[in-house]
């Protein structure tokens, strides 16, 4: 894992300082909206996962664009590569397409990457303790992905007994999952009351350039702009 440290200023007011927290952010929507709510009361250190996802340039570039604009003076993008070696997952194998334009059927989807949130906690975690940082921001909600065994609300109440256990005793770490039961339309909201820049954001597993607007990921995020009644600010290819 390689840090990069960016030194642009954003902190300083009056008052005591802020437990930091460290952020596990994407650069997709969900995640652009949980570090905005973790900004209400930490100071925020920007954790991404580069692990040969097909969007990995544009999700890179929409991470550095918000570590940016909150100004992140703490910064890690870690390589997790090994997981797009492993497949198993159409968001990392050239072999298994994106399903288009199809709801997702029962079960566990294809674009399900094998324990990958554990491994992604793993290594936040293991930053957050070394940062001293009190929690572990995570935008996963079960509404959007209910098939997703490493999004329910069972899964992170047990991650957090394993920190407790496989942490230095004086390690007071948890995860934090704002968006835990809001759907799409209820992320959006809460995300423009918050001032998140989601302009700044990409969700497309299929496409770098323009958004493809057909995989589940962009028709979640369209019927959720739709739902609140304002236009996604992400451009889109013609379909």
């Amino acid at each position: 894992m390689n840090e990069r440290i960016e030194k642009r200023g954003g902190g300083g007011g009056p008052g005591p300082p802020k437990p930091l927290a460290v952020v596990m952010l994407s650069g997709g929507l969900d995640s652009c909206v949980a570090a905005a709510a973790a900004r209400r009361e930490f100071e925020l250190a920007l954790f991404h996962a580069n692990y040969g996802q097909r969007t990995l340039a544009r999700e890179l570039a929409a991470f550095r664009a918000l570590a940016a604009f909150w100004g992140a003076t703490r910064v890690l993008e870690a390589d997790l590569g090994f997981l797009g070696r492993l497949g198993g997952s159409s968001l990392t194998d050239a072999g298994m397409p994106v399903p288009l334009d199809e709801e997702e059927p029962p079960g566990i989807p294809p674009t399900y990457v094998p324990f990958r949130n554990s491994i992604f906690l793993a290594a936040a975690v293991a930053w957050a303790e070394v940062l001293g940082a009190q929690a572990v921001f995570i935008g996963a909600n079960v509404l959007d992905n209910p098939g997703y065994p490493d999004c329910r609300p069972e899964y992170f109440a047990a991650y957090n007994r394993l920190i407790d256990l496989g942490t230095r005793p004086e390690t007071e770490i948890t995860i934090q999952t704002p968006l835990i039961h809001l759907d799409k339309a209820g992320i959006i909201r809460l995300g423009m009351e918050l001032s998140a820049p989601l302009e700044l954001t990409w969700s497309c597993y299929q496409n770098e350039d323009a958004a493809c607007g057909r995989c589940s990921s962009c028709r979640l995020r369209l019927k959720g702009f739709a739902a609140v009644g304002v236009p996604d600010p992400i451009r889109y290819q013609k379909i």
